[in-house]
Order: structure tokens, then sequence, then C-alpha cells
């Protein structure tokens, strides 16, 4: 929610400043996000009033204007807009002016004629991104005067924050009922009279769809001025509240929206067929927005039709034939309750989310529905002109929201706050929050107002209390519940200990969204369909992660493109996984890692990084964990570097070198390694136990065996630690060759033997003998033989 301080300050005024009342805001729940100036800084620029104008002498685009700006003699200045005309009261800087950007006005000749300074746009000024023509100043503008100082623009844009049950704080007249509160203050609002009726044209209304509108109230306004222009006051507060100025009708239901809460909508009269219904839609209708898009309708959507056709997406958008244009003379307003629920996703499900569906979602007061149409009838005419009919009001109040009392106790207010409030400043509090008390033995019962969807149970009145008593009145106390410390489990996988040895090994943690794009889920996990989102972000985020690879990558493509060669990064996070029609979530560790091994230096050529040093990495996390790594195939890997790690017969995860064909269609930049570890299995880790150290000395033999080329290390180290006797306490690969004396299908393996013995010192006939039994089993079980 966005809108002018100044505006504010008309409904309350405490006597603070911008930055107290931002704080005062958050501290009550409603957190400002931001306070910016209302317009950028510039000076110099003064009313004018155009006297003359022109064709110039030398350029067929260019007018010579005559301008009074309360100085000795009017100036003459050469302006460019087509829309500079005779007896305009415009904004003009004067010779020494400077506007934004720090552009300096200064006297100039355009085309041989001199130019005394410069009549000025609005974008020119800061007030809009872009203008066609120069700013129009109202005709009782008084000439000479500051044109800051007139606009009022030392004005600031207060940004507030909103949670999703603060619904009732999404206008002017919401957060200016909140700061009354907080600082005691009378609510002075602007006066909103019924609009006498000058004919009696009623529109019917019919509620087909009663419990998803349970009130709909409209008024028909004929006769309107199409040429009517949208006063430059309230241009500037839709401005300042981030809404573009558009023509009179629609500015007037946008800015009833912001200072009231209430959303509305206006229909082009003439393109109405007899009657207003509020019903479902039906199958097969379709229905082309005011945005241009068109869309097929589905049976659980709110519409608001005439006897024919389908008008509006009811509460999100209106259609484009029955919106109001530049010839429209007739108009009917609508100001509607809709249900939150019959609202809440269907916007975001057609790809339309509204201002207006922003705050049907969260609940509009079922109460404000005429007292809006009377504010914008009143607004309408005034700027417009046109003969208002009576107000029509179809409402089936069994569907309206109840507002059942709450109960609250006074001593659950101290238990919950920690601090003793009299029953006065409880009952000053609620009061002023538009709630209605009754007194009981042991507290009261309260109504809450209609605007407050999010006051259901006794927490929440004291909620409430806490707010506008303030939270930092609530003096600190040490809770008297007892605390038990319980050491976790030492055989538990430490996770922040995980976290630290990769952050050491130059990895950097990542969060990224759990929603991801179907197609790169697709490219990643083919073989686990996706759990799809029933009211998705975009349809870039329509689907539940089954591997946080995704967003990693997602991360080290952003990388990449900003000229990051290097990428080393992990997460710990959920994947979803639906099994037997139930939702499974599965904590994960993963990485991704691109570049070069170590970070350019002096002391270490360059080289890329590879599965093996990957692999130490997982290596080193799982160090305790007792697991291993097994050749295996994954369908987002490359099929020569691929393996799954593997705890007992159990795979708790994999790692391997992205295939080139995904690294292509993410357009990324490789090689690139991926690891992912499923952590719920890695409960009950090896603990590690003390030996005592031997005091004889070790000896070690050294083997080079030639195996087939395909043979995994694995196989042959557990092959050697069946055969080796309990002296044998250590087996190193060391080497391993091909090439040269060895045939092509075959690889040369150097192991390391290290053998000690605890009780004695080893001979070499039981060193020869461990050997030899370990040489005799690598031949029968593996078929290697002794490199010559």
């Amino acid at each position: 929610m966005r809108f002018s301080e100044a505006w504010l300050r008309e409904w309350v005024s405490p006597a603070i400043d911008s930055a107290t009342l931002a704080d005062q805001l958050t501290m009550a729940g409603l957190e400002v996000g931001s306070v910016e100036p209302a317009a950028p800084s510039f000076n110099g620029v003064v009313v004018g009033e155009v006297r003359s104008v022109t064709p110039h002498p030398d350029a067929d685009k260019l007018r010579v204007c005559v301008v009074e700006v309360g100085q000795v003699e009017p100036l003459q200045i050469v302006c460019g807009a087509a829309n500079v005309a005779a007896a305009m009261r415009v904004p003009v800087a004067l010779v020494g002016a400077e506007l934004p950007g720090g552009f300096q006005i200064k006297r100039a000749k355009l085309r041989g004629v001199e130019s005394l300074g410069m009549i000025c746009s609005a974008s020119e000024l800061g007030l809009a991104e872009s203008s066609s023509g120069i700013l129009a100043l109202p005709g009782d503008a008084p000439i000479g005067r500051d044109v800051r100082a007139y606009l009022a623009l030392d004005d600031r844009c207060i940004e507030v924050d909103l949670t999703p049950d603060r619904g009732d704080c999404l206008s002017v007249a919401g957060i200016a009922r909140e700061v009354s509160v907080i600082n005691g203050l009378p609510l002075t609002p602007p006066a909103i009279d019924a609009v006498a009726a000058g004919s009696d044209d009623r529109f019917p209304v019919a509620l087909d769809a009663p419990a998803a509108c349970p009130r709909y109230v409209c008024r028909s306004v004929r006769g309107i001025d199409p040429a009517a222009e949208t006063p430059l006051w309230m241009k500037e507060r839709l401005r300042r509240s981030g809404i573009r100025a558009i023509s009179p009708v629609v500015d007037v239901t946008n800015y009833v929206m912001l200072e009231l809460g209430q959303p509305m909508h206006a229909f082009d009269l003439s393109e109405l067929d007899r009657e207003i219904r509020v019903r479902m839609a039906r199958p097969g209708e379709t229905l082309t927005l005011l945005s241009g898009e068109a869309l097929e309708l589905r049976d659980d959507t709110l519409v608001i039709a005439d006897a024919s056709k389908p008008l509006a997406l009811a509460g999100i958008m209106g259609g484009e034939h029955s919106g109001v244009s530049a010839r429209t003379r007739d108009i009917l307003f609508e100001s509607a309750f809709f249900a939150p629920q019959a609202i809440l996703g269907r916007a975001r499900s057609y790809g339309q989310q509204t201002d207006a569906s922003h705050r049907f979602e969260r609940g509009v007061d079922p109460e404000l529905q005429v007292r809006a149409v009377e504010r914008a009838t009143a607004l309408l005419v005034t700027i417009s002109g046109g003969v208002p009919g009576p107000v029509v009001e179809a409402v089936a109040r069994e569907h309206l929201p109840a507002r059942p009392p709450v109960h609250l106790r006074r001593e659950r207010i101290g238990r919950i706050l920690g601090v003793s409030i009299d029953d006065a400043r409880v009952e000053d509090c609620l009061v002023r929050l538009g709630m209605t008390l009754s007194r009981a033995a042991d507290g009261w019962d309260v109504v809450p107002p209609s605007s407050r969807f999010d006051i259901a149970v006794e927490v929440d009145l004291i909620e409430e209390v806490g707010r506008i008593y303030g939270f930092s009145a609530i003096p600190a106390a040490r809770s008297l519940t007892r605390v038990d410390m319980h050491a976790p489990p030492e055989a538990a996988f430490d996770l922040e200990r995980a976290k630290q040895v990769l952050v050491d090994r130059d990895y950097q943690e990542a969060i990224t969204y759990s929603f991801v794009h179907p197609s790169i889920q697709q490219l990643l996990d083919p073989g686990q369909a996706p759990i799809a989102l029933a009211n998705p972000i975009s349809t870039e985020m329509s689907v539940m992660r089954t591997t946080t690879w995704a967003g990693l990558l997602g991360a080290l493509a952003y990388n990449q493109a900003r000229q990051q060669d290097r990428v080393r990064l992990f997460e710990y996070g959920l994947r979803f996984i639906e099994e037997d029609d139930e939702i499974k979530q599965e904590m994960t560790l993963s990485g991704a890692v691109c570049g070069t091994a170590a970070a350019e230096q002096w002391g270490l050529s360059a080289r890329p990084v590879d599965f093996f040093d990957v692999k130490g990495d997982v290596e080193a996390v799982l160090a305790s964990a007792g697991i291993e790594l097994r050749a295996a195939e994954h369908p987002a890997l490359h099929p020569g570097q691929c393996a799954d790690i593997v705890r007992g017969e159990r795979v708790v995860g994999r790692l391997g070198l992205l295939h080139p064909d995904v690294e292509r269609r993410l357009d990324l930049t490789g090689p690139i390694y991926l690891f992912e570890i499923h952590l719920d299995a890695l409960a009950g880790s090896q603990l590690p136990a003390f030996a005592p150290l031997s005091k004889f000395p070790s000896i070690r033999r050294d083997l080079a065996i030639v195996v087939d080329r395909g043979l995994p290390f694995a196989q042959v180290r557990d092959c050697v630690r069946r055969a080796a006797p309990a002296i044998v306490k250590e087996i190193r690969l060391f080497d391993v060759y091909t090439g040269e004396r060895i045939d092509s299908g075959l690889k040369s393996l150097a192991l390391g033997l290290i053998l000690q013995d605890s009780s004695d010192t080893l001979t070499d006939q039981r060193v020869d003998a461990a050997v030899s039994g370990i040489v005799q089993a690598l031949a029968s079980e593996l078929n290697a033989r002794l490199r010559d």
C-alpha cells in the first residue's frame, strides 16, 4: 500500500515527523518498506500564463510564446510542445533554474530566436515517466507562485508492506485509523453525503450466486462530459500512490479505492443488456478483458454479466466491450462485496493480479459499498457533470460475514503480554479501533468492526491491545519456564559441521526457490513426476522441485552471466516427492561447481575442476558416515562421470558431471559438477574409537598389478581387505598407469600396503605370506596379475 503522507495528514496529523510516523506504523505491525520524496529536487520553476503563441520564423515545430510569470516584463520562450496555447497556466523554469538530474536553464537562442526560460512538461519535473506535452495547470493557479509550493511537492510517499491479514489497511482511511489510535487523536475524514438522485433511472440487479456476492450496489450517471479532465490534485494523489491517471471515470474509481479501500468499476451503460446478473461463469463462455487478453472462463469463476453475456471477472478486472471509453456519456458504477474465498486464487489462475483482486482476496468491508458509491458519484459529478440515478442495492444478508462476539479475559491479557494494563486503557484501545464492547464478569465481549476479518479469537484481541499499547513499552522479563538442555546424539549427522566443511573448501551457501520451471525440472529429473502448484506465482515457478539442482544451476547461470567464471555453491533445502498420494519432503544437501579447482594465485597453475575434486569435497562432508561411491547413470549427468553415494546398500545421493546436452539447453558454460546428498538417510554415523598406538615399526610393500581397464578401484580395495590379515593396516592407491607396455584394455594400479603388528616386530616371512595371499586373491577374484 503506497500513499501520500500529505493525504494521510488530512485525515489525522500527529505532531511528529515522517521518520517517527514510519516507526510508529512499523511497531504497530504495519511495516513501512520505504519513504520517498513525492518529487525529485528542482528549483526556480514558477506558475506562468501563456499570453500569446506565434509560429517560429525558422522552424515548423517550434513556437514562440510570450509568458507572464509575475515579473516586470513577460518572458519570451521558445517551446516545441504541440499543446501549448494562449491563456494556459503552465510551469515555467526561469533562467538559473535547476531541473531534476542537475539540468540547468540558461539564456539560449533556438534557431535564431532568444528563449528566456523553459515551459515544462510533467516528465521534465519528474512527475511522470513520459509526457506528450507541457503540463497544464489549473486556470486559477496564481501567476508567479513557486510550482513546488503550489503542487505541495515537498511531500513523502510511504510504502507499507502489509501482511495478508490486514486488508483493512489497504486504504488511506485504514492507515489513518491506525495512526489516530496510536496517537490518541480524532479522525477528520472528508464529509461523504448522499448525492440526491436527479432521475429515477434504476438498473435491475440479480444475485444468482449470493454466497459469493451477498451485496451488490450500482448507480447510473447519465450525461457526463467526455471531454472533462481529471483535476490536477487528484492526478497527483494517484501518482503518489503509484497509479497512472487515465480518465475522470477511471480515476474516480481508483481514487475511492485508495481512499476508502473499496474497489469499484464503471461500465459503459450503453453496452449493457437490460440487467446485471452476478453469477458463476458457464462452460464455453469467453471474455476479453480491459488488458486485451481473451480468456476462456471456468465454471468456478464468479462473473458480472448482463442478460446476454459476461461483462467482467468479478473482483478482478472488467471486460473490454463494456469498458468506459472516450465516447462514453452514460456510466454505471459498481460497488460490491465479494466473499474472499470466491476471489482467492482466481486472479492468479488467469494470470491477472490486480489492485482489486489484492483487496478482495484479503477481505473488503461488507458495509462500505453504498458509502463508496456516494463518494464516487459526488466526485464524478463535480468533475464531469451528469445526472445520477438512485442507488440500487441487492443484498442477501444471510450470506454476509457474521460477526460473533469474542470473549476477552483481563487476566489473559497479562499472561500473554507479560504486563498488566488497566481496564480503561484496554477499552480505549479497542473502542478507537472501531470495536463494540460489553462488559462481562471477567472481561469483555467484543464485536469486531466489519472491516476486520482477522479478529476471530481471544489472542487476536490481545494482539490489538499489545500493538496499540506499544510492544516497546512492555518490560523485558526472564522466562519462568523450566529449560532442559539436551545434547544432540553424538552419532547424529552434524549439518552445521558439514556446511562449515564446504565453506572451508571455498563454497558459498545459496537459498533458492522450491518452485521451478517444469521444463528445467524435466531436464534434471525426468524419471520423477513433479507436484504441480494449483496457483503458481508464474509459469516459470509452477512445479515443486524434486531436486535442488534446479535452483543451484539457475544461480550458477546468473553468476556466469556476470563474468563469474569460478562458482562453488551449496544449498540445504527440501525436495518434494509424491508417493502413494502423499507429499514426501526430504532434506538434501546439494552443490554445484564450475571453473578452476583453486582461486587464481601465483603458487598454483590453473586447472579446471574435475570429478575427483568434487568427490573429495563429498567425502570430506561425509567423513564419518561410512559411504562409498559406485559408478552409476543418471539422465542429467555424463554417463562416464556419474556415481551413486552409497551407505551400506542404500543409495543416499549422487554426484557427477552435468550432461553436455543439458548444459547447452540451460545456456551454461561447463564443465559443471553436481552433487546431492539425502540427509534423512544419514542417521547414526560411525563414531571414532580410540585404539592404542603400536610401539613396533611398520613395513610398506608396494604392488603393481594389471587389471581390466573398466574395473573400479573399490572392487580391488574390497578384495584386498578380505584377503589381508589383521597386520595390513592401510591400503593406498598411489598411481594409475595406461600407456606403453600395457595392453589397451588394461591398466596398471600401484598399491602401497602398510603392515604393522601391535604386539611384535614383523618378520619378512609374515609380511611375504600376507602379500602372497593378497596377490593370490586378486588373481583368482579379479583376474589380476603382477606387472612385469
